[in-house]
């Protein structure tokens, strides 16, 4: 970390806003003008809206991350996080990913932390369940249930099989729609390849508090979404919970019990906790309070956007829509991201803020290869799309969405060679334990006991 007189803008949080973000100061801000650091505890950007195509084996996860020392070269990049905020003294606590946490004062500050995961207080959720928010975890998933149908085809005991072969996904809006359609299809294409597993000994379970799924496309989209999976003999239970899932015994509200290795949770986000100890001003689910213009409310140096933030939906309000917010999703965050970084460099120069003001376009969404919805919004019409052509707008929309030309490219040319080429189905799952073959190689043997030796006949004539 290099020193400087010169003004520093932190951004905390290297995700989808503070990625663009970033570029947007950069490249509006003068040579020299103030120096830019970015800090996140990943040295990536992570492109979520790809992470169900990553599961199921269509995209490279490498190209759905991008690295941000590459993208940001003239900024500062900090593997660590941000612990706590002092804003009298305008300085930031950076806790590294290794050594003792030290103080980094700063001029200018944006908050785009992102969400996390929201969870409940549900017995056995956290040792069983699998999160769809990073690409670990994606990875993670892919290889597990690739190794559910190993452990299947290999057994002979039936109710490990059944265990095996039956995957629950709780929440049904994108992230879960979405993932149990890809998975779906990975399972369906590598049960080919298996003797004893067909896609008819596998159960999928879509559960969902709410009276429907993909509530993001409207009703009747997401009426079709539901009757597409089950076509594909996925069962779909709304308007209903988990209670518990000790040791994969899956308890549902409506009475239904499973066993069960694969428990994905895609039940919503929640802004990053650590907001809390950041003294900002917050709503009542915990966002960064902002006003039009992304600044935090009762500041002038500090700016917040994305998943983490509160940001009134300017547009909605003039059709007539009292207290509407932004969706936390990727059309808002980009569009935010830019703006705010406009506007960090106006106030640095002391020029007036603009308001965000930005009207739904519509949403794209992916139930599987060759399978989708899509609502497109065009002024005052609303074309609603499905199947082929609803998922071909999806693939454009995200697939130009994605940050960086490099990896525009990659994605585009793993779709292609998936055009041409079967599915990779094979797992790894050595990657998440990738030294536990070389410890077993390495470990020193057990010391042998000495043998005690026979004792003489003078010997036993002197003990007794």
């Amino acid at each position: 970390m290099s020193t400087t007189e010169r003004p520093r803008i932190l951004v905390v949080g290297g995700g989808y806003v503070g990625l663009y973000a970033a570029r947007r100061i950069l490249k509006k801000m003068r040579y020299g003008e103030a120096t830019v650091t970015v800090v996140d505890p990943r040295s990536y950007m992570t492109y979520q809206p790809f992470l169900p195509e990553t599961a199921a084996g269509n995209i490279s996860p490498r190209h759905v991350v991008v690295p941000l020392r590459r993208v940001l070269p003239k900024a500062e990049v900090l593997t660590g996080r941000v612990t706590t905020i002092d804003q009298d003294r305008k300085v930031a606590t950076i806790a590294p990913l290794v050594g003792e946490a030290y103080e980094l004062p700063f001029d200018y500050l944006v908050i785009a932390l992102g969400a996390v995961s929201r969870t409940f207080p549900i017995p056995g959720l956290a040792e069983q369940g699998i999160g769809m928010k990073g690409v670990e975890e994606a990875i993670g998933l892919r290889n597990h249930v690739l190794e559910q149908l190993d452990k299947a085809d290999s057994t002979t005991d039936e109710e490990i099989r059944r265990k095996a072969l039956t995957f629950v996904f709780i929440g049904g809006g994108f992230a879960g729609a979405e993932t149990i359609g890809e998975v779906e299809d990975l399972a369906r294409d590598a049960a080919k390849y298996y003797k004893t597993v067909s896609r008819e000994d596998m159960r999928f379970i879509l559960v969902d508090a709410a009276d429907k799924i993909l509530p993001e496309v409207g009703p009747k989209l997401g009426q079709y979404g539901k009757a597409h999976l089950e076509s594909r003999g996925v069962e779909i239970y709304l308007s209903t919970s988990m209670d518990s899932c000790v040791d994969g015994h899956v308890v549902l509200k409506n009475g239904l019990e499973v066993d069960s290795n694969t428990i994905v949770w895609t039940a919503g986000v929640k802004p990053n906790p650590v907001l809390a100890r950041y003294g900002l001003p917050l709503g009542p689910r915990g966002h960064v309070d902002t006003a039009p213009s992304l600044q935090v409310q009762g500041t002038d140096y500090i700016w917040a956007a994305g998943d983490n933030a509160q940001v009134p939906d300017v547009a909605a309000r003039k059709a007539g829509v009292e207290n509407a917010w932004c969706p936390p999703n990727a059309q808002h965050a980009l569009r935010q991201a830019k703006v705010l970084g406009d506007n960090v460099i106006s106030g640095m120069r002391g020029f007036p803020q603009k308001d965000y003001e930005h009207s739904n376009k519509g949403a794209v969404a992916g139930l599987g290869l060759h399978k989708g919805v899509a609502m497109i919004v065009m002024g005052k019409v609303k074309i609603k799309l499905k199947g082929r052509l609803a998922w071909y707008m999806h693939r454009g929309y995200h697939g130009m969405a994605m940050p960086t030309w490099n990896r525009k490219i990659r994605v585009f040319a793993d779709w292609t060679l998936g055009m041409f080429l079967k599915r990779e189905v094979v797992a790894l799952g050595a990657l998440e334990s990738p030294r536990e073959e070389f410890y077993e190689a390495a470990k020193p043997a057990p010391v042998a006991a000495k043998p005690v030796a026979a004792k003489t006949e003078n010997e036993k004539a002197n003990a007794s």
